[in-house]
């Protein structure tokens, strides 16, 4: 071993720090603290919501219907206990762990916060590689069970009518609103004895335009019926003077395009987000690792 690098030790070996030095920067552990107390206050709200509604509906007198996967999805009450369960497990752990310095909690919190990532790329990713793929799957399955499911669960109904008030649109793929005799209730394929709903042939109120919706109430109510029977309408100028006609995903697709760079600016900045939370976290390892080693040497 050389004599440069034997002094050079010795020299690391002798450094001594003040009794009260620290490795551990108080703004990057406070700054970690706040950050996720506040999403643990937002994770907890959406769990108290999600198991606030679960309840009411049980009361009620409403069933649950968990065959599939997309019954969960479907039923906000379901997704809102699951995605606030997630927020607070997470953000808890990174909560205390960076308060208390505590080495577990952080590496579950930043390995959660990078599988988290990973997964939002690999969805962006499949988008733009197989976008056929991924559009298709939104026409038919997803289109499907949307439209199928509209009546199961009133806040999904609302949720949906009102995706379809904001961006102007009727159904949910290219279809447009004929997609909607896909539901039992509106069914117009079928015989008129077949299916005695007085919404047949119809789509929901929320296809409507906006003047066909309060055109027969002077104080401005909503016209439910508005959209009854406009699939049995043969021609396609009268039913445009009445409803929206294009599907939502197109309609989406049409706002994202025209908005692209702001839709890309709010990418950017969710990403930078994520990332700048996980090197906090990891600078933060990294410095417990530091006074940990520091605190042997001194003993």
């Amino acid at each position: 071993m050389s004599q440069p690098f034997m002094e050079h030790h010795r020299s690391r070996r002798r450094t001594r720090y003040p009794s009260d030095f620290t490795f551990i920067n108080s703004w990057v552990k406070y700054s970690m603290f706040m950050f996720n107390f506040l999403f643990w206050l937002m994770g907890v709200l959406l769990l108290g919501i999600g198991t606030y509604a679960i309840i009411d509906k049980w009361a009620s007198g409403e069933g649950f219907r968990l065959e599939n996967v997309y019954d969960i999805i479907f039923n906000l009450a379901f997704l809102l206990v699951i995605c606030g369960g997630l927020i607070s497990i997470v953000s808890f752990a990174g909560c205390i762990g960076a308060l208390r310095e505590n080495m577990c909690l952080l590496k579950f919190y930043s390995f959660c916060l990078l599988l988290f990532f990973l997964f939002e790329m690999a969805l962006a990713a499949l988008g733009f590689i197989f976008p056929y793929k991924v559009n298709t799957f939104l026409e038919n399955t997803l289109s499907k069970e949307l439209i199928e499911n509209y009546r199961d669960d009133l806040d999904f109904q609302n949720l949906i009518d009102l995706v379809q008030k904001d961006f102007e649109c009727c159904g949910i793929g290219s279809d447009g609103y004929r997609e909607w005799s896909q539901n039992a209730y509106f069914n117009c394929t079928v015989k008129p004895e077949d299916n005695q709903s007085v919404e047949r042939c119809g789509v929901p109120f929320s296809c409507c335009l906006k003047s066909v919706q309060t055109e027969l109430n002077d104080d401005g109510l909503v016209n439910i019926m508005c959209g009854f029977g406009v699939q049995e309408e043969k021609e396609q100028k009268k039913v445009v003077k009445k409803i929206h006609t294009i599907g939502c995903i197109n309609r989406l697709q049409q706002y994202f395009e025209s908005n692209l760079f702001t839709v890309g600016i709010v990418a950017l900045c969710v990403a930078v987000t994520q990332l700048g939370v996980i090197w906090l976290s990891r600078t933060l390892e990294g410095q417990i690792e530091n006074q940990r080693s520091l605190w042997k040497t001194n003993n």
